[in-house]
């Protein structure tokens, strides 16, 4: 603890963030394509809190301190915020094509975050910043349009998919200046990621039990809930910790190169195509956000 205090507000802090937040990039397109992956999103992200809900309860419960009672009313405002982002993220999902929904709903997130920040937080963005800004907006939105020209099923979906991604975003945003806004009012991180977790995982498993959607699961969704487990505690952990460490909005911007891992992960994994004209729109997402961090 005294060493993350120490790098609070510092060149070293700012580096930490910088590499906590394409760490949260890269592992947060894993979990996306995870959600998209063998099941329904809905089953898949059930799976997954269930596994995250496992792992998380031993630490929330007997290792960190309790969450101090001031800091209670955060906690009950993030379950719900989280909640109505998952439900939006499966809807999304369940409707519309990844590569296509997946760039729109990064590319409202930080938008909002950015805006946010200042509000709440008194950040502001230079003029370079915003040029880094708007790169990254354009291959976001660019790649997105791209992969929409290029899908031939369930075109009739894809319009209501996309209006749910931009809520998606807004709800982005959201939760992560809240939880920017949580993880700064406790002492100690530490507690607040292990009650995030434990506390944000019990809306979907719940909703399956009542529903009677719950099953015996076979290996594949157990391997799914811990790797599920495992790559959202890297993910969600390492750009709030991020946040704590340097600003929310560079965080969220930079966070946003996850989109370029999805396209890869959607080529690799998928099977999804990549040609030239997607590799220069994955580009400029990656040179946007070196201009947001060389502006800085």
């Amino acid at each position: 603890m005294d060493w993350l205090t120490s790098l609070e507000g510092t060149e070293a802090g700012h580096r930490a963030a910088l590499i906590l937040a394409l760490t949260a990039a890269f592992l947060h397109a894993m979990f996306g394509a995870l959600q998209k992956g063998r099941y329904d999103p809905w089953t898949s992200r059930t799976v997954m809190d269930v596994g995250i809900l496992v792992l998380s309860a031993p630490f929330a419960l007997f290792v960190v301190p309790w969450p101090p009672l001031e800091l209670w009313w955060v906690l009950v405002g993030m379950v719900v915020i989280h909640f109505v982002y998952k439900a939006l993220m499966a809807m999304t999902y369940d409707r519309g094509a990844y590569t296509v929904v997946y760039p729109v709903v990064r590319g409202t997130g930080p938008l909002f975050t950015v805006l946010a920040a200042g509000m709440i937080f008194g950040e502001s963005f230079t003029a370079m910043q915003w040029g880094g800004v708007g790169l990254l907006l354009a291959g976001l939105f660019g790649l997105s349009a791209y992969n929409l020209a290029k899908i031939t099923v369930a075109r009739e979906k894809l319009g209501p998919a996309l209006g749910l991604a931009v809520m998606t975003g807004l709800m982005v945003a959201v939760y992560t200046t809240w939880d920017a806004y949580g993880i700064r009012a406790v002492e100690n991180p530490f507690t607040f990621l292990a009650w995030f977790f434990f506390l944000t995982s019990f809306d979907f498993p719940l909703i399956a039990l009542a529903r009677g959607r719950w099953r015996r699961p076979d290996r594949h969704m157990l391997r799914l809930g811990l790797v599920g487990a495992l790559i959202a505690f890297g993910s969600f952990g390492s750009v709030m910790m991020a946040t704590r460490l340097d600003d929310v909005g560079e965080a969220a911007v930079l966070r946003e190169t996850s989109t370029v891992f999805a396209a890869l992960i959607g080529w690799l994994w998928l099977r999804e195509p990549v040609g030239p004209r997607r590799i220069v729109l994955m580009s400029l997402i990656a040179l946007g956000a070196v201009v947001v961090e060389m502006g800085g």
